[in-house]
């Protein structure tokens, strides 16, 4: 067998024993591709008019929200730009439950209690990293059907290569003249070659999160032989007895701290301290269209000194290139790092990437039918059928 025949072989098969999975993880990556618009767009809760007083501190709203929702915690605060409705959430890992709250963040009337469980794009990402199984079946099966696809997509460009110039005008277009069979071959040719980087890249980014060590070697390979380091919270030191005088939540001087220092920024979160030893966590940005950006402060719940960390998850300004790319890894896999293009080149990459397992399916299947005529056209059509003589 040629070199090329070995590949198709091995694309086939990895092809059809990943292809249900790919179909799933694509399409829904395709919905949740613009799933911030859309939901801006259809939930009017999200949106409150500006008034002319001063908003509500994050322990207000926090009191305000844990009577609404009863028997929950208050994991952080956020209040979004002018117009819009200041964002308590409500997290807790074991028991599970998540809930986002809409607060008026000038008359503290809650708009809307929204239980995450329930909600459309949620069911939508659970699909996206578990195939809507246990968390420790589905992950792994749909990163390694991901990985599966890297080599799906390389080995496909193998193939797609054309022989000679003749070849190669028939590779880069669409025939749509010809008959279904060779339609949906150039579909899944030419379509899968225009999108083969993109799709590697949301792939590879994909890979960040569903394997620990393909993580490591990926940070590895950015920072140019380092290791990244793992996300901590700092801890508070011991009470101080001036802060406990002082009758003003912590958090709440922390939120004002942040909304001196940082004037510009469209978003300011406060995560209240969960425990006696933890800090005051603040997450601050000035571009809402991307992740990475966000700038996070850690504070001591007592002395409201700021504690540094050596994570990724630190102050934007002490972050490595790698740690930068890091941080990116979402914005780069949904495409927002390149804005509204972005987003909708891999809207529309995550849709070709759905199409590839139907149409190379497709393909596989009417090359099995064909043969099959093949086989049995002789034994029908031979007239000279061998027959016996008899004396």
């Amino acid at each position: 067998m040629t070199f090329k025949k070995i590949i198709g072989k091995i694309h086939l098969w990895l092809g059809l024993a990943s292809g249900l999975v790919v179909f799933i993880v694509s399409i829904t990556g395709c919905i949740y591709a613009f799933q911030v618009e859309i939901q801006d767009l259809v939930q009017s809760y999200r949106y409150v008019e500006v008034q002319n007083k001063p908003m509500l501190p994050p322990s207000t709203i926090q009191s305000i929200v844990e009577k609404a929702v009863p028997n929950k915690v208050v994991h952080s605060v956020t209040y979004e730009r002018p117009g819009r409705a200041a964002i308590a959430t409500i997290y807790h890992y074991e028991p599970t439950y998540y809930y986002l709250v809409y607060v008026n963040p000038y008359t503290g009337e809650v708009l809307k209690a929204k239980n995450m469980d329930e909600d459309f794009f949620r069911f939508i990402l659970d699909g996206h990293f578990y195939l809507w199984l246990p968390d420790k079946i589905g992950q792994p099966v749909v990163a390694s059907a991901t990985l599966i696809f890297v080599f799906l997509m390389i080995s496909g460009l193998i193939l797609w290569w054309p022989k000679n110039k003749a070849a190669a005008k028939q590779r880069f277009s669409i025939k749509w003249n010809a008959q279904w069979r060779r339609v949906n071959y150039d579909l899944h040719n030419v379509l899968g070659f225009y999108m083969t980087w993109v799709v590697i890249i949301i792939a590879v980014t994909g890979l960040v999160w569903g394997f620990q060590w393909f993580s490591k070697a990926y940070y590895y390979t950015l920072s140019g032989g380092k290791e990244e380091k793992i996300y901590y919270e700092p801890e508070s030191g011991k009470p101080s007895a001036s802060l406990i005088a002082d009758k003003t939540p912590a958090i709440d001087l922390i939120w004002k701290k942040m909304i001196a220092e940082t004037p510009g920024a469209k978003t300011i979160e406060v995560h209240p301290p969960e425990t006696d030893k933890s800090t005051i966590v603040t997450a601050t940005t000035t571009d809402t269209d991307v992740y990475w950006k966000h700038d996070y402060r850690y504070f001591d719940q007592y002395t409201l000194k700021e504690v540094s960390v050596t994570s990724t998850y630190g102050r934007l300004t002490d972050l490595s290139t790698a740690d930068k790319i890091m941080r990116m890894n979402y914005d780069i896999h949904v495409g927002a790092i390149f804005g509204f293009a972005g987003k909708l080149l891999a809207f529309f990459a995550s849709l070709i990437a759905a199409s590839l397992p139907i149409t190379g399916v497709y393909i596989w299947w009417g090359r099995r039918k064909k043969r099959a005529r093949v086989v049995a056209k002789p034994a029908t059509s031979n007239s000279q059928v061998f027959r016996p003589k008899y004396s």
